[in-house]
């Protein structure tokens, strides 16, 4: 555990190294303040930020591809993944590692946006549990994105690949069930709707916790990222 969390610090603090960093988390934070204002600073609606976090994960769609492009293939690249397989590290901490990095950067890229929850505190009275609950959907949907990045960063060596093979399999996985679903019967629909990662963020934005939707979440990332280990050690393998 303490390695990873070493190469997790190490990662996180190359997202700051590195332009790209800078130019994601000033985009984000410029888009959310657009959304924030749309939605949630209506005069005469009610004081929620539900309609802001149901924006959020087209946002993060985008976001976590960029975020997880360069994870593993900048190691492809640079032509040091060879070194850092036969460094006394395993794949899982390795894996782990890079996976919290790209969390905690997206934890630091959510921060400015605690601005908007004081804002709507001083402007109105909101209930503040379905925003907690939005932004717990927003850190388990995030983790889950950047997770499928990670998979797709340790394919290939071009950070462009992977941002676009990650961004495909996001849209796959989330807009394609919902598309589906409505043609089949019904409770084969709700069962292809379930898998849609945004259909369960939305029972957050509402302030819903529903265990099932955290597990589902913990679960499926989990899964990638095992998936990611066992292509790693293939390549030590071969």
């Amino acid at each position: 555990m303490s390695r990873a969390w070493a190469i997790a610090i190490r990662e996180y603090a190359a997202f700051f190294r590195l332009p790209l960093g800078w130019v994601v988390t000033a985009l984000f934070i410029a888009l959310s303040g657009v959304f924030f204002t749309r939605a949630s600073l209506a005069p005469g609606e009610p004081a929620t930020m539900r309609d802001f976090f149901g924006m959020w994960w087209g946002l993060l769609l985008v976001i976590c591809p960029a975020i997880s492009m360069r994870l593993f293939s900048e190691e492809h690249r640079a032509g040091t993944i060879e070194s850092v397989l036969t460094a006394p590290v395993s794949e899982a901490a390795l894996v782990f590692g890079k996976h919290l990095a790209g969390v905690l950067f997206l934890l630091t890229m959510l921060a400015p946006s605690l601005v908007y929850v004081a804002l709507l505190g001083w402007l109105a009275k909101p209930d503040y549990g379905p925003i907690v609950s939005g932004y717990l959907g927003l850190a388990l949907l995030g983790s889950l994105y950047l997770s499928i990045g990670c998979l797709a960063s340790s394919l290939t060596a071009s950070q462009t690949l992977a941002f676009l093979a990650t961004l495909f399999a996001l849209v796959a996985l989330d807009i394609l069930p919902r598309q589906v679903s409505p043609a089949l019967p019904e409770r084969l629909g709700r069962l292809v709707g379930g898998i849609a990662p945004s259909l369960r963020m939305a029972d957050f934005a509402r302030g819903l916790i529903n265990s099932a939707h955290a597990a589902y979440f913990v679960i499926l990332s989990f899964w990638f990222l095992a998936v990611c280990v066992v292509i790693l050690q293939s390549r030590r393998w071969r």
